[in-house]
């Protein structure tokens, strides 16, 4: 998105996607964005101003001076820096808006929702040595390859598999950080599957008599024919355990020995002294699910587990595609519209994506 797309046809599109004038116009009061025409006269100049900014490397002063020369304001940069920390709830509004647009119904091949987090680094030495951060939790929908929800947080808002909202009937993938029984229970209660990878040491696993699992003892026995697909409880605080289905799969030489170097080399950086067990499980993918042998084979679940790469080619599109790097300046007043000002971006410009890369679709078996 440039700024001739803001000055042009492209941006009636635009205004047109996200509710048309009057809706800019009625939020961007009722958030207190935009309270009284003055030296912007609407909401929707108001939204070519910040997204003009957020979305351009000329910096305030670069701004203003655009919207000065195509008419729209004549206003310094310190003034656009006072509207930009007025935005944030407005243009949180307006991504949900965007996203509502695209909120799918679960076809009869079940949608299926990726989530996963990506990082923006906050600005400033003191957030660099406290390694703060933005956190973007998101969800990525397959077959329609578009990213389906959204979620800011800062360092303090840790990935959780129900933080984004359920659409019933899908089926959530995530990885090791998302085995969370609690968690996942609320999908399941939502209406949704899961396929989470999950860690060997600390999956609280169950025998169907309540006895304690011994995982690496059934990943043993489980080598010689290359893997597992039975039923497994997984242990809750104060609920009854939680009942799923675990599925393991031997990796291949080479994954396998890659593995157990990461390992080594994470035990190494930590202090401690790996374990044969923990070498042991390097040799496996290990996956929990909430979908039924009956419907869905050990092969269909190792397939859908496999799918966890298309929402990094989503993450490296919206990083690349609309520039998305760590916002400008310390004051989250600004930097947080900043970020979110990218989100709506690619939520505007993903329906016309395919005429910017050349990005292939794989089809999604139903």
């Amino acid at each position: 998105m440039t700024r001739e797309s803001l000055s042009n046809r492209d941006w009636l599109r635009i205004v047109d996607s996200l509710g048309g004038e009057a809706f800019l116009n009625d939020s961007g009061r009722e958030t207190k964005a935009f309270l009284r025409a003055r030296v912007v006269t609407s909401a929707v100049d108001l939204l070519r101003l910040v997204l003009s900014y957020c979305l351009s490397s000329g910096g305030l002063r670069g701004a203003a001076a655009w919207a000065s020369a195509v008419g729209l304001a004549n206003m310094t940069d310190v003034a656009l820096l006072y509207r930009l920390r007025q935005c944030g709830t407005w243009l949180e509004r307006l991504v949900a808006r965007a996203l509502e647009q695209r909120t799918p119904a679960p076809a009869q091949g079940r949608l299926i929702r990726i989530v996963d987090g990506s990082i923006v680094p906050k600005a400033g030495r003191s957030a660099r040595k406290k390694n703060q951060v933005w956190r973007i939790h998101a969800a990525f929908d397959l077959p329609l390859e578009r990213f389906g929800a959204f979620e800011l947080t800062d360092e303090k808002g840790g990935e959780q598999i129900d933080r984004l909202p359920v659409v019933p009937g899908e089926i959530r993938i995530g990885d090791r950080a998302y085995m969370q029984p609690e968690r996942i229970a609320a999908v399941i209660e939502a209406g949704g599957d899961i396929v989470v990878r999950a860690p060997w040491s600390n999956l609280a696993g169950l025998d169907a008599e309540g006895k304690p699992l011994d995982l690496i003892a059934v990943l043993r026995e489980a080598a010689p024919k290359g893997g597992l697909d039975r039923p497994i409880f997984v242990k809750r605080k104060g609920k009854p355990a939680l009942a799923l289905r675990l599925v393991a799969c031997k990796k291949a030489p080479q994954a396998a020995e890659a593995a157990r170097r990461e390992a080594r080399r994470a035990a190494l950086k930590h202090g401690h002294t790996i374990s044969k067990a923990t070498l042991e499980a390097a040799d496996f993918v290990i996956i929990v699910t909430s979908l039924s042998h009956e419907t869905y084979s050990t092969a269909d679940i190792l397939d859908l587990y496999r799918l966890r790469w298309r929402i990094e080619l989503g993450f490296k599109r919206l990083k690349s595609l609309i520039g998305l790097a760590g916002p400008p300046g310390v004051d989250q007043r600004s930097a947080k519209p900043w970020i979110l000002a990218h989100l709506l971006a690619i939520l505007l410009l993903e329906p016309f994506v395919d005429e910017l890369e050349d990005s292939p679709r794989w089809p999604i078996a139903a």
